[in-house]
């Protein structure tokens, strides 16, 4: 392990008396001033189911930790839970989060000299920011989900917590009943773990699979399972190990992981959160990775699980029938993934997908074959043109038409586009613009999880466009664009669009554009003036202030000193 940093907290001498005697008193004993000294991140929280259960986890890892040789002191990391603060103003904290508790691994783990870290974590931001922190670092680290909660149950038919967001649609459009309203809200999460189907959280430990720097296997375990702490335990071993042999984050996460993580996301048809995380994590381990890079991937790697949002189980399921590894193994089969990267196990991903079958079960249909995928290709196209000159992500999973031209219907903040679509103000044909809801002009790039499932309740999802600046929810689907740069807040062309210009999302052709004139846009232009900051001081405040565009992860830390 690194002298520079052991030195700092073993070396013998009066300097040390004082840190010592600190340390003794936290239960440090003699023989534990010559271990390894490894940080548990505990995400454990009351404030949202998907977090619950990781006490448990840490105190199981923590003991299998001391087993191994080595000296565990916890500390606490936060969370927030999208689905609470969702439609709120509370939601415009959730991207933050993700920076709140990279900056806080970072900090704990440097300002305490540690020899690694054991990362947990369960709702969204959990995994983007324990990974940015951990690239950020270098010191050995394994990263630990607490689990996927199991599905919920009414009337016989399986809920997530989408189900609740698309109630409301159906209510308010009168197709659904008060009781049934009430039956969803109290049955949608039964109890402990992450939103159900391949959604943000599910499809970020996914990846982390793929990359190597959780256990393979581990990435699809359900919460209140004994198999969760098993993982912890066994990840605590794992991470021993690496720090004996310094097996560093960066060594693990080079692009050819990065590519990994990218390709496998396509094929389980994850997140469009992903893509913004993963630009983030790339960001931090200076690892030249870039949206374009994901669209290439999308055009060469199919969807092959049919799993919630746009599709039929939940990821409990998917475990049961091969789960992540599965995947993997029928993409490096086909020459998809990048077998000879290294994994937090010392071992390759080759290695670790040997004993694992090349085809999935034949009596099952939630892995597909390849010669019979969900859909040809990947499910998150990356737009481009006057609407958004840095990029757009489209997901376009679950959808009849590939292509809609209409009339914008535009919005400056999600609550008065929610407003509009309750209201029954948005028809079949229109394009609904959510904007100033970017990650500068939220600030904090809420998510459109309300409007978006407001539309599919109404039964408007293949009828109806949506783009925005924001971000989407990984329970959405249908024909929706988000992460929109440059965005409104600081000029770009969607702020310029007015009511009722024709605006055409093209998937097949990765165009996103208002079909207005370029001498029409300078008018405009001219007129535009940007609006004064929403929150000039305070965490939304340092946020508005540092973040970067969307195209680069909504990073606080990119370029800071760049001439």
């Amino acid at each position: 392990m690194a002298d520079n940093r052991r030195s700092r907290v073993t070396t013998e001498g009066l300097a040390r008396t004082p840190n010592r005697a600190m340390m003794r008193a936290a239960g440090f004993r003699d023989e534990d001033f010559q271990k390894p000294i490894v940080g548990v991140g505990n995400a454990h929280s009351t404030i949202t189911p998907c977090n619950m259960g990781i006490g448990a986890q840490a105190e199981r890892a923590s003991e299998a930790l001391r087993s191994a040789g080595a000296m565990p002191v916890s500390f606490g990391t936060i969370t927030i839970s999208d689905g609470i603060s969702m439609g709120t103003e509370g939601m415009k904290y959730s991207l933050v989060s993700r920076e709140v508790i990279a900056d806080s691994i970072e900090t704990v783990c440097n300002g305490q000299s540690l020899d690694g870290v054991l990362a947990t974590g369960g709702c969204d931001k959990n995994m983007p920011g324990a990974m940015i922190g951990i690239a950020r670092l270098n010191i050995p680290s394994i990263f630990v989900y607490g689990g996927t909660i199991k599905p919920g149950n009414y009337k016989g038919q399986d809920l997530t917590i989408v189900s609740a967001f698309e109630a409301v649609g159906q209510a308010a459009a009168g197709n659904l009943s008060e009781e049934d309203l009430k039956g969803v809200e109290k049955n949608a999460c039964p109890g402990a773990g992450s939103c159900g189907g391949m959604y943000t959280a599910n499809t970020m430990s996914s990846a982390f699979e793929a990359m190597g720097m959780s256990l393979m296997g581990s990435s699809t375990v359900s919460a209140v399972d004994e198999e969760a702490h098993t993982v912890a335990a066994r990840a605590a071993e794992v991470l021993v190990d690496a720090i004996h042999h310094q097996r560093l984050p960066r060594d693990i996460m080079t692009r050819k992981a990065f590519e990994n993580a990218a390709t496998l996301l396509m094929a389980v048809g994850g997140s469009t959160n992903a893509v913004l995380h993963l630009m983030a994590i790339a960001n931090a381990c200076e690892v030249d990775f870039s949206i374009d890079d994901i669209e290439a991937i999308r055009r060469k790697v199919p969807v092959l699980c049919d799993l919630k949002p746009s599709g039929r189980y939940v990821t409990s399921e998917f475990h049961e029938v091969g789960g992540t590894p599965q995947v993997m193994k029928m993409l490096l089969a086909k020459g998809l993934l990048h077998g000879d990267c290294m994994t937090i196990t010392g071992q390759t991903i080759e290695a670790l997908l040997a004993d694992i079958p090349a085809k999935p079960a034949a009596d099952q249909d939630i892995i597909r074959d390849f010669d019979n995928p969900v859909y040809t290709e990947g499910h998150l196209a990356i737009l481009r043109g006057n609407l958004a000159e840095e990029g757009a992500v489209a997901k376009v999973s679950g959808i009849k038409k590939r292509r809609i031209a209409g009339p914008a219907r535009v919005f400056d903040s999600e609550e008065i586009a929610m407003e509009a679509i309750l209201a029954d103000a948005i028809q079949p044909g229109d394009v609904v613009i959510i904007r100033y809801e970017g990650p500068k002009g939220g600030p904090g790039m809420r998510e459109m999880l309300a409007p978006t499932s407001a539309i599919i309740g109404r039964g408007l999802g293949d009828a109806v466009g949506l783009i925005t600046d924001g971000r989407f929810s990984g329970g959405t689907y249908g024909m929706v664009v988000g992460h929109v740069a440059p965005e409104a807040a600081v000029g770009g062309n969607i702020a310029l669009v007015e009511e009722g210009d024709t605006v055409v999302i093209d998937a097949d052709t990765n165009l996103l554009e208002v079909q207005v004139g370029e001498d029409v846009l300078a008018e405009r232009r001219q007129r535009w003036q940007p609006r004064p900051p929403n929150y000039r001081r305070g965490v939304l405040g340092k946020f508005a202030k540092l973040v970067s565009s969307a195209s680069y992860g909504a990073v606080t830390d990119k370029d800071l000193f760049k001439d």
